[in-house]
């Protein structure tokens, strides 16, 4: 795929940068949808930073930035982003809301990274709708949009064309979510890899995590027992497996792993075997059976129960989408 001409509107993502605007939260889906990867094989994307109109914008700290296009760019892309917003209290303008209303109807994903989900919600975007937002402000969040069903304690949600994610590096974990949902685990964790982050953290897990890089040699073991697990994941493996192999009790283990990872080991763990499955379907023709045994769910019925429940598809779907068009996952709603 690497070099493949952009054909359509499928892989132009839209940034909605403005006055005041934080340079991380702008720069984290410019990490991952702007560089240009495709001598590894990643397809190139064309990302549009669109203000209100083109030109300078000021931004949170000392220096300017410039959109180099208007609202009206909005229009060409497939994927919407509100990275964040510069203020709870204030309302955006009548002139974006509506712009993202129109993506919305004419069917793009439109995506809201920490305070942006205020912004979509102003849109009416996210109304009867599970969302989330940074963790601060859920309280706001909640009193000024009761509509809205919050989920204050994940990294993000995702509502189908509609998606919200936590505050700062939860942005990063949704845009890979989002990546992954259009070219597929193993393209997805090449450019997790290339950025140095995990390749895989499930929205359902914890905004606050305790120590994402441990420095303690406990924390160090934890990383270890996760390496470890991750290469055997077609074996029986547990608490009291893991525990067992980081030389710790179950009680010192457990409450170190949720500090660690932010979940619990069951959900770590089938997160694992889910993403596992998913690489496996991108890049092999094994049988479905197979596949499943080697991802550790023992049968091809416990595999579709939980590309089901995670991913709103079935593996011969999934794979089909993936291996059978060049958009690949267009037609999966969640990934």
């Amino acid at each position: 795929m690497a070099g493949r001409p952009l054909r359509s509107r499928s892989r132009t993502v839209a940034v909605v940068a403005f006055d005041g605007i934080s340079p991380f939260h702008l720069s984290v889906p410019c990490l991952v949808f702007g560089d240009d990867r495709t001598e590894e094989g990643v397809p190139r994307f064309r990302l549009l930073v669109c203000g209100e109109r083109p030109g300078r914008l000021r931004t949170a700290t000392d220096f300017a930035i410039e959109a180099g296009h208007g609202l009206k760019a909005i229009s060409e892309a497939r994927t919407v982003i509100v990275p964040s917003w510069r203020d709870v209290a204030e309302r955006p303008s009548e002139a974006l809301l509506e712009a993202l209303r129109r993506a919305h109807a004419r069917g793009a994903t439109v995506v809201g990274l920490c305070l942006g989900a205020f912004v979509l919600a102003e849109a009416g975007l996210l109304r009867g709708r599970a969302a989330t937002t940074h963790w601060r402000w859920t309280g706001e969040f909640t009193r000024r949009f009761p509509d809205v069903r919050l989920e204050p304690n994940v990294l993000y949600v995702d509502e189908g064309r509609v998606i919200t994610s936590a505050g700062t590096a939860a942005g990063i974990d949704c845009c890979l979510h989002v990546l992954r949902s259009k070219l597929g685990a193993e393209l997805a964790n090449r450019v997790a890899r290339r950025i140095v982050v995990p390749p895989h953290r499930q929205g359902g897990q914890a905004q606050y995590v305790e120590s994402p890089l441990p420095a303690k040699p406990g924390g160090d073991r934890i990383s270890k027992t996760l390496d470890w697990a991750r290469q055997r994941l077609n074996k029986p493996l547990g608490l009291d497996a893991l525990a067992a192999r980081a030389l710790m009790s179950r009680r010192t283990f457990t409450r170190r792993f949720r500090a660690t990872t932010g979940t619990t080991v069951r959900r770590w763990l089938n997160a694992q075997r889910v993403a596992f499955a998913q690489r496996m379907l991108e890049t092999t023709d094994l049988p479905i059976e197979q596949v499943a045994a080697s991802a550790g769910f023992g049968s091809a019925l416990s595999l579709r129960q939980h590309f089901a429940r995670n991913l709103d598809t079935s593996p011969s779907i999934y794979r089909r989408e993936f291996r059978g068009s060049p958009s690949n996952a267009e037609g999966l709603r969640r990934s």
